[in-house]
């Protein structure tokens, strides 16, 4: 069984740094594309970024793009978050996900296209 903990969240003031972390277990870490989502009260949970199996490819969505950083260490079976330059309008629950797809080649931004999702970890930045 799959099973994905986040964790980093917490406060921090407008223009602050927080870098997330989620380790992986269960099955093989380095097959799988891994995304971060986040989703705000009263809104629908949206794409932040996601990184290929293989971490040559890393995708943004707009809002985070140039702000936020998405890595993977195999070593460690852990994807992480960067977020730079934080925003009050980036406070939400995030949540780690790891793709269905083994080697897939797509973008990865699909939330339907992720089958095992961890806990979330609430991030909250204040202005």
């Amino acid at each position: 069984q799959v099973q994905l903990v986040e964790s980093g969240g917490g406060l921090v003031q407008a223009g602050g740094s927080l870098r997330l972390s989620c380790a992986a277990s269960g099955r093989t870490f380095s097959r799988y594309g891994m995304g971060w989502f986040r989703q705000a009260p009263g809104k629908e949970r949206e794409f932040v970024a996601a990184i290929s199996w293989s971490g040559a490819n890393t995708y943004y969505a707009d809002s985070v793009k140039g702000r936020f950083t998405i890595s993977r260490d195999t070593s460690k079976n852990t994807v992480y978050l960067q977020m730079n330059s934080l925003k009050p309008e980036d406070t939400a629950v995030y949540y780690c996900a790891e793709h269905s797809g083994r080697y897939y080649l797509g973008t990865l931004t699909l939330p339907s296209e992720y089958n095992y999702w961890g806990q979330g970890t609430q991030v909250t930045v204040s202005s």
